[in-house]
C-alpha cells in the first residue's frame, strides 16, 4: 500500500511517499499551502499519479506532555478536509522533534525531509504494533 506523508505548515506542505511495499519513506517535495483550492488540486493529482491509498499527517503534539494544542486542532481540521476531498483515510503520526531532526539531516528541502521522517515513523510503528489512532478531538 502506497502512503503519502504530509508535514503541515502554514505556508508549505512537506510531502513524502512510501515505496509500494510500505517499508521506506522518501521525500517528495513541497506544495504551496496558502490557497486551499489549488493545494487540493495538486494533492489530487499526486494521489492519482502515485496511486496513494492513504495519507499520514504529522500531528503536532506539545513537547512536554503530548497534549494537543491549537496547531493540532488546525491539523485535525485539515485532515477532515483531506478525507472529504480526496476520499482517502488519514492517519496521524506524532511529529514532535521532526523539524529539528530534519535540520540535522538536510540543509534543503526541510519540509519534505520532515514529512519523510513522519511517514517513516508511521511505517516503522505499523510494523511493530497494530495501529491505534489518537482519540478524536
Amino acid at each position: 500500500m502506497r502512503l503519502l506523508g504530509i508535514d503541515h505548515g502554514r505556508a508549505r506542505l512537506g510531502l513524502a511517499l512510501s515505496d509500494p511495499s510500505g517499508l521506506l519513506a522518501t521525500p517528495l517535495g513541497t506544495l504551496d499551502a496558502r490557497r486551499l483550492k489549488p493545494l487540493l488540486a495538486d494533492l489530487k493529482r499526486l494521489v492519482h499519479d502515485h496511486q496513494v491509498e492513504a495519507l499520514v499527517l504529522g500531528l503536532p503534539l506539545q513537547l512536554q506532555d503530548g497534549a494537543e494544542g491549537t496547531q493540532a486542532q488546525v491539523v485535525r481540521k485539515f485532515a477532515r478536509i483531506l478525507e472529504e476531498q480526496l476520499d482517502l483515510p488519514v492517519h496521524f503520526q506524532d511529529e514532535r522533534l521532526t523539524s529539528q531532526e530534519a535540520r540535522q539531516l538536510a540543509r534543503q528541502n526541510l519540509d519534505s525531509v520532515a514529512a519523510a521522517l513522519i511517514l517513516q515513523a508511521y511505517l516503522d510503528e505499523r510494523k511493530r504494533t497494530p495501529r491505534r489512532e489518537p482519540p478524536p478531538s
